[in-house]
C-alpha cells in the first residue's frame, strides 16, 4: 500500500461468517453533468453521481443476491467519502476500499450534445490509480468464486496494471474464475495503443466479454467468430452486439446467440455493466449458456430506460418467468415482462 494509505473505508459488511462470492477491482469517480440536460458550456447547474464500471457490476450482483465486494481506494475527501457511501447503498460491502490521504478521488463530467454525450475525464494520479497487486492481498476476500477484472483499471497506471497481472498470472485469489470486460475507453487510451495490451490481458481471463464494436475498433474483428479467434486462451468468450444481441462462444461446444430485448434507450451508459453483472450472476447460478445470456439482456433493459447509469433488476418471479420462455416467445414476451415486473 502506498504512503497515505489509511484502514479500509466504513460501509455495508458481508453476511457475518461468510466472506465475498464475488470481487470486483476498480476506480469509482464523481459524476457531474448538465441538470436538465444540455451543455456543459451552457449549464448553470450541475447534478452529482457516482459511475465506475466494475463497482457497477457489483451493485448488480448484490441486487441480484450475491455477496459482493468491492476493491478500490478513494481520496479522504468529500467525494471519496459519497462514492463509497454509494456503493455501499446498493448493498456491497466496501470495507476492502482504502482512504488515501495523498490522492484525491476520481471525476468525471458528462457533456450531452446533438452527436451523443462526450465524457471529460479528471482522474490522473487519482487515489484509485495507485491501486497495485497488494490490494488483493486482504484475506477477507479468500475464498470468492469469482474476481471481476476491467479494461479500464489498466489504463490507469502501470501498478494498475501490474494489479491485473498478478490477477491473472498469479490467481491472487486462489480458486476464482476470473472475468474480464474489455471495456475499452478511447479517452483514457487510443486503440493502437490499447489494443495490444487489452488482447494480451483479455487472453489470460477465463470470462471475456466484449462488445463488436470494441472489438472492430481494437482488433479489426468483424464478427463474434473472429474475436474467439483472437482470443483462444479463454474459456468462454461473450460478444455483446448492441440491440441485436449477445453470442456466448465456449472454448468447446457451439456458438449460443440470444437477440437483445427491444427497449426505448434513454442512455446506454452503465447497460454493459448491468449486462455482465446479469450474465455473470448466471455463471454463479450454474444456468447454461442460454439462461446465463437472457439473464444479462434482462438486467441491461431497465438500465438503458433511464438516464443514470444503474437500475434495479426485475424481481426474481419475473427474472424465472423470462428464462423459461420458448425462443420463439422470449423477445417479445420477455420485453413486456421487463416492464412490468421492474416497475417501470
Amino acid at each position: 500500500m502506498s504512503a497515505g494509505s489509511e484502514p479500509r473505508a466504513s460501509g455495508t459488511a458481508v453476511t457475518a461468517g461468510s466472506g465475498p462470492e464475488v470481487v470486483c477491482v476498480g476506480e469509482t469517480m464523481v459524476v457531474l453533468a448538465p441538470d436538465g440536460g444540455g451543455s456543459l458550456e451552457d449549464a448553470a447547474r450541475l447534478t452529482v453521481g457516482v459511475g465506475g464500471a466494475e463497482s457497477n457490476v457489483a451493485a448488480g450482483l448484490a441486487r441480484l443476491g450475491h455477496r459482493a465486494a468491492w476493491v478500490s481506494r478513494v481520496g479522504d475527501d468529500p467525494f471519496g467519502r459519497r462514492v463509497v457511501a454509494a456503493v455501499a447503498a446498493a448493498g456491497v460491502d466496501v470495507s476492502p476500499v482504502a482512504v488515501d490521504r495523498d490522492a484525491p478521488t476520481g471525476l468525471y463530467l458528462k457533456d450531452p450534445g446533438p452527436d451523443g454525450t462526450r465524457v471529460h475525464y479528471h482522474r490522473a494520479g487519482s487515489a484509485a490509480s495507485r491501486l497495485d497487486a497488494h490490494d488483493l492481498g486482504r484475506p477477507a476476500l479468500a475464498g470468492a468464486r469469482l474476481l471481476h477484472l476491467s479494461g479500464i483499471t489498466a489504463a490507469l497506471s502501470g501498478t494498475c496494471r501490474d494489479l491485473l497481472v498478478s490477477a491473472l498470472d498469479g490467481r491472487a485469489l486462489p480458486g476464482a474464475r476470473v472475468s474480464f470486460d474489455v471495456n475499452h475507453r478511447p479517452a483514457l487510451w487510443p486503440a493502437g495503443r490499447a489494443g495490444p495490451v487489452l488482447r494480451d490481458l483479455a487472453d489470460r481471463a477465463d470470462v471475456v466479454l466484449v462488445g463488436l464494436d470494441e472489438a472492430a475498433v481494437l482488433w479489426s474483428a468483424g464478427d463474434p467468430a473472429a474475436v474467439r479467434a483472437l482470443l483462444p486462451g479463454p474459456e468462454l468468450v461473450v460478444v455483446k452486439d448492441g440491440p441485436v444481441g449477445a453470442t456466448a462462444l465456449p472454448c468447446t461446444g457451439p456458438a449460443v446467440f440470444v437477440p437483445a430485448l427491444p427497449v426505448d434507450v434513454v442512455e446506454p451508459v452503465g447497460a454493459g455493466d448491468a449486462f455482465a453483472a446479469g450474465f455473470l450472476s448466471g455463471l454463479l447460478r450454474g444456468l447454461d449458456l442460454r439462461a446465463c445470456l437472457r439473464l444479462g439482456h434482462l438486467t441491461a433493459a431497465p438500465v438503458l430506460a433511464v438516464p443514470g447509469d444503474t437500475a434495479p433488476p426485475p424481481d426474481a418471479e419475473t427474472i424465472a418467468r423470462a428464462l423459461a420462455l420458448s425462443d420463439a416467445a422470449w423477445t417479445e414476451q420477455a420485453s413486456m415482462q421487463v416492464r412490468g415486473g421492474s416497475g417501470r
